[in-house]
């Protein structure tokens, strides 16, 4: 597996108090990974480190291969979390300009500018200012300008952030095509269901420390499926087939995955008379599994980040 980025033991302190405590990890080339945690988990802080805008005051990284990452910010697209574009700037110019501090010719820019305001419906504000945009055109827009240049490594933080839910459809959907094209994407979420979608493997992080890191699916399987049954017949023998921590909410039986499988205790309820009126095995999603592994209180401040008017850190 070879890495587009590679950290091991990252800290940064501010003012004495850590921010990152140790961070270890590793992002496979063309891979959409995604790093997942609440605010002041210290997302943003690892991201910049990663990219070499600030240094860590211990530890290593590798970016494309670049022990000092700078070398290739060439060959790097990044989308802070704090927006900015010149409100007087027109929407072409402006994304044609951030590829120019990439290396890009205006003239180039410009083209491809227009062929992506174009593909996304915004080809009318081509020669509109960027003050005429509505907040989440505007993003858009500062997004092509992260991509103008085809950068090998896509950074991106907190990109859903301020975005309705069309936009975040969109979002979703470009950052699919640039990963299906080549690119590596990273990105920075409090959002669990983005990472979900999108990701193939995750850091979860809380605390400035890095809790989780793996694939979705192994963070999901740190949980067993869970069992959804309702029988007609309230008792019988069928009963002491159910699991010990079996629990009655609603009419159905609830309880995880027998060590066993389905197959004894779908046995037992049928020789038993149980009558069988619903069964169904529920994978755990990646929601249960962060409160699992971040802990309960990392989950409500995730659930409190995403509250409206509410914006990542």
């Amino acid at each position: 597996m070879t890495l587009a980025i590679e950290a091991r033991g990252l800290y940064k302190a501010f003012d004495g108090k850590p921010a990152v405590d140790g961070v270890d990890i590793a992002v496979p080339e063309g891979s959409i990974y995604g790093v997942l945690g609440p605010n002041g988990a210290g997302k943003t802080t690892t991201l910049r480190m990663l990219l070499g805008i600030i240094d860590p005051d211990r530890g290593t990284r590798t970016l494309l291969g670049h022990e000092r990452p700078l070398e290739a910010a060439g060959m790097v697209g990044y989308l802070p979390e704090e927006r900015g574009l010149y409100p007087a700037m027109k929407t072409r110019e402006a994304v044609a300009f951030m590829g120019a501090l990439r290396g890009l010719p205006l003239s180039v820019g410009r083209a491809r500018a227009d062929g992506l305001l174009k593909e996304n419906g915004l080809g009318d504000y081509a020669d509109k200012p960027i003050k005429s945009l509505s907040k989440g055109m505007a993003q858009t827009v500062q997004l092509f300008g992260t991509i103008i240049h085809r950068p090998k490594l896509i950074v991106l933080d907190e990109p859903f952030s301020g975005l309705d839910a069309i936009n975040q459809g969109r979002l979703e959907a470009l950052i699919r095509e640039e990963a299906a094209a080549g690119a590596t994407i990273i990105f920075s979420t409090h959002v669990i269901a983005h990472a979900e979608r999108l990701c193939e493997r995750i850091a979860i992080i809380a605390g400035g420390r890095i809790r989780f890191e793996g694939s979705v699916a192994e963070a999901r399987d740190r949980l067993e499926p869970q069992v959804r049954l309702r029988t007609r017949a309230d008792d019988g023998p069928w009963r002491a087939a159910l699991p010990a921590g079996a629990r009655r909410e609603g009419g159905l039986w609830l309880f995880e995955m027998p060590r066993g499988g389905i197959e004894p205790l779908l046995r037992a309820l049928l020789d038993g008379g149980a009558g069988i009126e619903e069964l169904s095995i529920e994978r755990p999603g990646l929601h249960e599994a962060f409160v699992v592994i971040a802990g309960e209180e990392a989950a409500r401040e995730m659930m409190g980040s995403q509250a409206p008017g509410k914006e990542a850190a």
